[in-house]
């Protein structure tokens, strides 16, 4: 293979997905680098300008002019971040997650349309071959968490959730069908009727593929929100996969004006636990019982939002 190979190839997708094409309005009225910078934003619970900068390559200037036009459209809000006062916090107000959600219909739609001409036969093909060209190009990249995106659910995601969780569980504990059906509720009951802005979904994804979840949903106690079915596949793990899933909830729960953030656990999670701990959760409670097949002890543990964790 040569560089004009690659340049060929550059050459024929970017015209294919029409990146050079702005009749076809579909970052309208903000450039392809602008509606990259929302994506990242979109997805990314925690984020500053320096994070920005580094996951997507942009120099400096060019990427504080991009944040203080989008301040002006009223799409984002910057404040100190809290764990390091020099650093510049980055969220989405209101506006900026319809807009961000609009841009990545419109895209949704562009590829949709694209996938229409590509006979089902030959899809598992072309995702692989996409598959192979990440793989080999981003060799040689020392950033382990380069590839490591926590998005909401798409269609499949809900039922990924319930088949990872009864496959690990019985796997690594030998539990039972009892917890595949509570998790199964627990989904279902999300699915059929939850508050979008109390409430959400986090996948993180690593290479095109989900590694694992977690579940903020309201709590019966006022003000209260309780971090659910927390799952990282095991050849995922070491990542810090499991951190960022927890600080996702944690600063939605308090971005969205949670007091409390809640969970229940049991005492096999070891590694689960510490996570916990690391993030200021206190144990306030445990029982033994007898579920999903085997003899455990059940722990319930609280954080105090109001508290800045350091």
């Amino acid at each position: 293979m040569t560089v004009q190979d690659i340049r060929a190839f550059n050459r024929f997708y970017t015209n294919l997905i029409g990146a050079l094409d702005y009749s076809r309005h579909l970052y309208a009225p903000y450039t392809l680098t602008e509606s990259r910078v929302l994506y990242e934003l979109a997805h990314s619970p925690r984020t500053d300008a320096a994070d920005l900068r580094t996951a997507l390559s942009l120099d400096s200037g060019y990427l504080s002019r991009i944040l203080t036009k989008f301040e002006q459209d009223g799409l984002v809000e910057r404040a100190p971040s809290a764990q390091d006062p020099r650093r510049r916090r980055i969220t989405l107000t209101a506006r900026g997650r319809e807009t961000a959600a609009l841009l990545a219909e419109r895209s949704n739609e562009a590829v949709g349309s694209l996938l229409s001409a590509v006979p089902t036969a030959d899809r598992p093909r072309l995702a692989e071959a996409m598959r192979t060209v990440r793989e080999i190009l981003s060799r040689g990249d020392d950033k382990e968490h380069k590839d490591v995106l926590l998005r909401e659910p798409g269609p499949g995601d809900l039922g990924w959730i319930v088949q990872r969780n009864a496959a690990l569980y019985a796997a690594e504990f030998g539990w039972n069908t009892d917890y595949e059906g509570l998790v199964a509720r627990i989904v279902a009951d999300f699915a059929e009727d939850h508050d979008p802005h109390l409430e959400r979904v986090w996948i993180a994804e690593l290479d095109g593929r989900p590694v694992g979840c977690v579940m903020c949903v309201r709590d019966e106690a006022p003000a209260t929100a309780r971090l659910r079915l927390l799952l990282v596949e095991p050849d995922a793990r070491g990542l810090g996969i499991g951190d960022r899933l927890i600080g996702a909830v944690v600063d939605f729960a308090r971005g969205v004006g949670y007091r409390d953030l809640v969970l229940w656990t049991n005492d096999v999670l070891a590694a689960a636990r510490r996570l916990y701990q690391r993030h200021g959760f206190v144990l306030t409670a445990e029982k033994p019982h007898r579920s999903f097949g085997k003899d455990l002890v059940g722990q319930d543990w609280r954080l105090d939002l109001h508290t800045t964790h350091e």
